[in-house]
């Protein structure tokens, strides 16, 4: 998987439902040379400021859909896939957000696709503000 630039810098922002902050997201693009189904993510691992998310507490949201972790395990429609060069919407259930200011966060993406004798991960950073 070849690094290139992953964040939309202008998608990292705190998430306000009914009044209470109840995490973050932002938006990346998928650090693969080709679109995936969404069964074949085995995890996208978010680090905050050196501080790593629970893994049931990341969602991924591609054609307007949100799933789990996990769920994407079961997603095997052609509906939900994430296409090369589109951003996919990464939501993290953290209450209170993220404070105002300048952050730092760390996105491992792991997938594994059935053509491949092994998995692939891939790291990628970027400093933001919120």
């Amino acid at each position: 998987m070849a690094g290139r630039p992953v964040f939309d810098p202008n998608g990292f922002k705190n998430v306000v439902k009914d009044g209470q902050t109840t995490g973050f997201e932002f938006a990346c693009k998928l650090q693969y040379y080709r679109g995936i189904t969404l069964s074949i993510i085995r995890e996208m691992k978010v680090t905050i400021d050196g501080v790593e998310m629970p893994r049931e507490n990341v969602f991924i949201t591609v054609n307007h859909e949100t799933f789990s972790l996990e769920e994407c395990r079961t997603v095997i429609s052609s509906n939900y896939r994430w296409e090369f060069g589109e951003y996919a919407g990464i939501y993290v259930k953290k209450e209170g957000g993220l404070s105002k200011g300048k952050h730092h966060i760390s996105l491992l993406q792991h997938i594994a696709p059935s053509y491949m004798p092994f998995p692939l991960m891939k790291n990628c950073e970027a400093d933001f503000e919120i």
